[in-house]
């Protein structure tokens, strides 16, 4: 993709302000440090909880929903994360098949190069394969920029070579990031995105609670988030994406929803 500009935005010019009036008033009045101080870690605490709140936009942009005329055509998206897994990503295929629908299916690069055939098989049922970063690391919104930037190049290079086309999308690991993601998106070209509702379906194995989760936020333009990979199951030993899946597909149909890739939407 290519490289596009980068804008700081409010959020951190304002703390660049506020570090250089921290510095100004100190060097003019030392007796102001413990003030100065105490503005200066308020601001990095509010950076920090910035970056921990996924749908925050104070970063940068980031698409908590399909645009406008997106959900003027009843449009919404289905993303599913932490793939590929070879035991569940294929039933997860035949669903979406069953009900026409495609998905953007956001892959970790270490995953997908260990499953070259299932990503493939992905993309040829019609889905798109995004970037969810390349080891999908915990620490993720901890990293500084040079391994931020490792994180999503190795992962776009990995999912570019095997699905055949570069990733136009990118969602942070649990969508913590801070403030370096965003001039590395510019840089590969990619747009960050998030969700407007979810489930916790990696923690909570009650398929019904899930559901009505996700039910709750149906509606035009929404970004619905499911996982294939990091699946809870079931008391019964399922995955619940498999039970969750045919029951949102199933009211999104009877509401006239249209259930498109994050890429179709910005047609």
């Amino acid at each position: 993709m290519p490289e596009t500009a980068w804008h700081s935005p409010p959020l951190i010019r304002a703390s660049l302000a506020l570090h250089l009036l921290a510095l100004l008033a100190v060097v003019a009045a030392p007796s102001l440090w413990p003030w100065a101080l105490g503005a200066v870690i308020a601001d990095h605490l509010l950076v920090v909880g910035a970056g921990l709140w996924p749908r925050s936009r104070w970063l940068g942009p980031n698409w908590t929903r399909l645009p406008a005329a997106a959900a003027a055509r009843n449009e919404i998206a289905l993303t599913i994360d932490d793939g590929p897994d070879p035991l569940v990503t294929p039933q997860v295929l035949d669903v979406l098949d069953r009900y026409a629908a495609r998905a953007t299916f956001f892959c970790v690069g270490r995953q997908a190069s260990r499953h070259h055939d299932l990503c493939r098989e992905i993309v040829r049922r019609g889905h798109a394969i995004e970037n969810h970063s390349h080891s999908h690391s915990h620490d993720f919104s901890l990293l500084g920029p040079r391994r931020v930037m490792r994180e999503l190049q190795a992962a776009q290079e990995t999912l570019t070579a095997i699905a055949g086309q570069p990733p136009r999308f990118f969602r942070a690991p649990a969508g913590l990031r801070n403030l370096f993601l965003e001039p590395a998106l510019a840089r590969l070209g990619l747009r960050l995105a998030t969700w407007s509702a979810r489930g916790f379906d990696t923690r909570v194995n009650d398929p019904e609670r899930v559901t009505a989760s996700l039910l709750r936020g149906l509606a035009a333009g929404a970004i619905l988030l499911l996982h294939d990979g990091h699946a809870a199951r079931t008391p019964g030993g399922a995955p619940v994406i498999l039970e969750v899946l045919p029951a949102v597909l199933e009211a999104a149909a009877a509401s006239g929803l249209r259930v498109v890739t994050l890429r179709e939407a910005l047609a």
